[in-house]
């Protein structure tokens, strides 16, 4: 099953990312000053994720990315960069799949890879 990971990264923000249930991870947020606004972060995730308007699509040279965004068009995640535009939209339907289902879990910084 999936899960968000909170955490506190080295320059104290907090922090989640959505991992999937075979440990990869899907989606990753800013840092945050406040844990509380982290947690609502989340929740915007689970609220956003199913929709796909919500999906702001990338594609560099470096290889297809995507930003999920909240209802303001504020930056909630930002996947990793794929290695082609169909693996990347594989990464948008399981973050529409499985944020809105996923438990969150606070991690120690050392648990943090």
């Amino acid at each position: 099953m999936a899960t968000f990971e909170l955490y506190t990264d080295k320059a104290d923000q907090f922090r989640f990312r959505l991992k999937a249930g075979n440990g990869e991870i899907i989606l990753a947020s800013q840092g945050y000053t406040a844990k509380d606004s982290a947690l609502n972060g989340i929740e915007s995730v689970k609220t956003n994720a199913s929709d796909d308007a919500n999906y702001e699509c990338k594609t560099t040279d470096a290889g297809a990315s995507f930003n999920l965004l909240a209802g303001n068009g504020q930056v909630v995640g930002t996947s990793q960069v794929y290695t082609t535009e169909a693996s990347r939209d594989g990464g948008i339907e399981s973050v529409k799949k499985n944020a809105p289902i996923a438990n969150t879990v606070e991690i120690q910084a050392k648990e943090v890879s």
